[in-house]
């Protein structure tokens, strides 16, 4: 179903060896994995007959390449606010490995120390948004799943913590957009494979 307001595309980048393991990958810079690769390339077929008037990448490699290998890399703006969550002290780790340090964890809730907390994600995501609201276009963007989440929940003006309640695997594409008018934002389409 197509609509008469602009749709905003987002694509989480493809597999990385941390992200298959689960190790929470923040500020490192992992490469795609072959499988994340060849996934990527799968993206640009999978979003044949959409035109975009602006594509967004996060600075990081694993985003980018998803980026380009999906075949959106002419043009693409790298935007610092998409990149994902600094994991501080937590980066490189394993949920299951914090809760044995700091039992009753939650990222969403709790945040990293030397790292981002939920309101920091948040303003990010506001941010984000607002030049979203600005351009007042069909924008794809890449970049990876704890930001992403917080966006979608602040899309729909939900606190950023409720971004835990949004999944999304990797080279998924979601939607964001509108129902009756600019006023009323909504989730399109979430974690489409």
């Amino acid at each position: 179903m197509s609509s008469a307001f602009p749709e905003i595309t987002l694509v989480r980048h493809g597999e990385t060896e941390w992200s298959l393991s689960g190790r929470h990958t923040g500020r490192s810079d992992i490469p795609l994995t072959e499988n994340g690769k060849a996934a990527a390339e799968k993206v640009g077929p999978r979003l044949a007959g959409h035109v975009f008037a602006e594509v967004w990448t996060s600075p990081s490699q694993r985003a980018r390449n998803t980026c380009s290998l999906a075949g959106f890399e002419a043009g693409a703006i790298v935007k610092p606010d998409l990149a994902e969550w600094d994991y501080g002290a937590y980066e490189g780790i394993r949920t299951k490995e914090i809760l044995e340090g700091r039992p009753g964890w939650q990222l969403f809730r709790d945040g990293c120390p030397d790292g981002e907390m939920t309101a920091d994600i948040g303003a990010r995501a506001d941010h984000i948004i607002a030049e979203i609201r600005a351009a007042n276009t069909a924008i794809l963007i890449f970049s990876s799943s704890h930001f992403l989440r917080v966006l979608g929940a602040r899309w729909l003006g939900l606190p950023p913590e409720d971004g835990a309640r949004f999944i999304l695997d990797t080279t998924s594409i979601s939607v964001l957009g509108y129902e009756h008018d600019l006023t009323e934002p909504v989730i399109r389409r979430w974690n489409g494979q």
